[in-house]
């Protein structure tokens, strides 16, 4: 994915530029990739980059015009439109249309400068008037920097595959991250799933000056949101409206087309609710499965039609199956393991998606921002898959989990969950787009931390923030059923109905209870799928697993070199697969695990 990597340490330059080359080289995942490097041997440094071209930050490297500060910057900064016009009145030669005008504001405000990002991004300062390298990045920790410090140098990259290809002692698990990622999905506490190989905190501005130890510091500290003063309910839904309306143009804003991903829930309905284009102008686009189009296309299509704009169903396609082997391994090397097999499918359908625009603009995070959800959650799978030694690191991670639940729900969301729990998805859509979604504006997230408590009051905002943009979108009911229209149109029974298909539909699919498991075998020659599955989702690996997938899933995990892993049982292995297979069981999440964890194994301790 684009980002950034670097070295810092002394020695013969031809070195670093050796190593820094191979590096960049590991993270040329497409052919619409740029990439380059600079050296600064004055200070010991190699910076290299890669990013979409023509996007915001392909404009790299940005110097000043006296050549003394270089900016290197990866992902995207959504300013005040007076921001560029100020520096052009300060004697500046910049446009606001790429990244190079950041190093100008550098040179305005010094330390300050980062504090004024917004968005998602990280980046490299190398101030020749000061002597220094700055390292730094988004104050969630979005845009991800993996680091390995060592009393011979610094090393850090966008991608974690980047440094174990420098650095081949590295490449070996961290049992206790690992464990994290069996019962949580990701590594805690800013660490990493390999040994020795860190991630930088959120809000981090990192200073490097040759010859002397690293000065660690943040520019944001989560407190200055934490102790902002509550609102009344009213008070904060018109806030609430006039920031929302106030930041969105700038997600439109830019020299590469934008397409709106467009789904039946609320968070993207807001945004189309607010977005005044001429009609036909705004591509959207959902995606959709095999059996049926699912609630999200048929809502979407309806909401486009009612704001006049196109829309396109991206359809997860039958030859998927036979790509998967290649989509899986790819999922996981290109993610460093932050996703899982189950993302195969969202990395076809992404690659669809590009072709309609390189910006994706989505609703991501709008949920859990303003509503408070916490899908986040410590959910070891079946124990009797892990060898006695490493089980004790997986229930080891429950604890870890619940002490890092221990502050307010609004910082665990933007600081942890955010950026540790949804970087997989992150970094799976960045592969192909440029990603924005509004919900993690400065602003808004501020905002947030000054919400009503009530999940119940936040949720009825959504739906009156709607009805203020297009009274017309509040009457289309959401992919729950909800219609909105000044006030919720329910009643016991819609009620029912409302979540009786999203619920059967969970159950049939990798919900489905064991003993369920059985009789549903029996009752195949019915293929009740057809009844249940494609409502909500596109994609049904619990299925898959059992018919399409089955052969692949086999040849991986009753490989001999995946049942003799140290931290697995091999035989309840054996035993999981083949009861999945046979029809007489559901161990779907365990499969997700395992054969995302040997593709771990073998693409990014093995084979890099």
């Amino acid at each position: 994915m684009p980002g950034i990597v670097g070295i810092i340490r002394a020695g013969p330059a031809a070195e670093r530029k050796t190593m820094l080359a191979r590096m960049v080289k590991c993270m040329m995942h497409e052919s619409f990739y740029a990439s380059g490097t600079l050296q600064v041997d004055a200070l010991d440094a190699g910076v290299g980059w890669v990013c979409h071209k023509g996007s915001f930050s392909d404009c790299m490297p940005a110097w000043n015009e006296t050549r003394d500060v270089c900016l290197i910057f990866s992902g995207e900064h959504f300013a005040d439109v007076t921001e560029a016009q100020g520096l052009k009145a300060a004697g500046h030669h910049c446009s606001k249309s790429t990244a190079a005008y950041l190093v100008h504001l550098y040179e305005e405000y010094g330390g300050k400068f980062f504090e004024m990002l917004n968005g998602t991004f990280h980046g490299v300062v190398i101030d020749l008037r000061e002597n220094k390298v700055v390292l730094f990045n988004d104050r969630y920790g979005l845009g991800r920097i993996y680091y390995h410090e060592s009393p011979d140098g610094f090393y850090f990259s966008a991608e974690a595959k980047a440094l174990l290809k420098a650095l081949p002692q590295l490449r070996s698990l961290d049992m206790r991250s690992f464990g994290e990622f069996f019962s949580c999905g990701c590594a805690l506490q800013n660490r990493s799933l390999f040994e020795g190989v860190s991630l930088l905190p959120p809000g981090s501005m990192w200073t490097f000056r040759r010859g002397q130890a690293v000065r660690k510091e943040t520019y944001f500290n989560r407190e200055t949101w934490e102790n902002l003063p509550p609102l009344s309910a009213e008070d904060y839904y018109q806030r609430l409206r006039g920031t929302f309306v106030g930041v969105l143009p700038r997600y439109f804003a830019g020299r590469q087309s934008v397409g709106l991903s467009l789904t039946g829930g609320l968070d993207s309905r807001m945004i189309v609710a607010h977005a005044y284009h001429e009609p036909y102008k705004l591509q959207c686009y959902t995606f959709g499965g095999i059996y049926r189009d699912p609630a999200d296309v048929k809502i979407a299509r309806k909401i486009a039609d009612v704001c006049q704009q196109y829309h396109e169903t991206i359809t997860i396609r039958n030859k998927f199956f036979t790509e998967f082997p290649s989509l899986a391994r790819q999922t996981v090397y290109c993610t460093d393991g932050a996703c899982d097999v189950m993302a195969a499918a969202g990395f076809s359908v992404n690659r669809l998606a590009r072709e309609i625009a390189p910006v994706r603009l989505t609703g991501n995070y709008g949920d859990e921002i303003l509503r408070g959800n916490m899908p986040f959650k410590a959910a070891p799978p079946d124990k009797h898959i892990f060898s006695p030694e490493f089980l004790s690191s997986v229930q080891a991670a429950e604890a870890a989990f619940a002490g890092e639940k221990r502050v307010g729900r609004a910082s665990f969301i933007a600081f942890k969950q955010v950026p540790w729990h949804h970087y997989g998805r992150f970094a799976l859509e960045q592969l192909q787009f440029t990603v924005r979604t509004p919900y993690l504006d400065n602003a808004l997230v501020a905002l947030a931390f000054q919400a009503p408590p009530d999940p119940d009051v936040n949720r009825d905002f959504a739906h009156r923030l709607i009805f203020d943009g297009n009274p017309a979108l509040s009457a289309l009911p959401t992919d729950r059923g909800i219609v909105w229209r000044g006030r919720f149109t329910d009643n016991r029974f819609k009620a029912f109905c409302r979540e009786f298909m999203p619920r059967a539909e969970y159950v049939y699919d990798y919900g489905m209870p064991q003993w369920l498991a059985k009789v549903d075998r029996v009752l195949a020659p019915l293929h009740l799928e057809r009844l249940f599955l494609g409502r909500q989702k596109y994609y049904h690996f619990r299925i898959w697993y059992r018919h399409e997938l089955a052969r692949h899933l086999k040849e991986v995990l009753l490989d001999s070199s995946t049942l003799r892993r140290p931290y697995l049982n091999g035989r309840r292995v054996e035993e999981i697969v083949a009861a999945h297979t046979r029809g007489t069981g559901n161990y779907t999440l365990e499969l997700h695990k395992l054969m995302t964890s040997e593709l771990i194994q073998r693409e990014l301790i093995e084979k890099i």
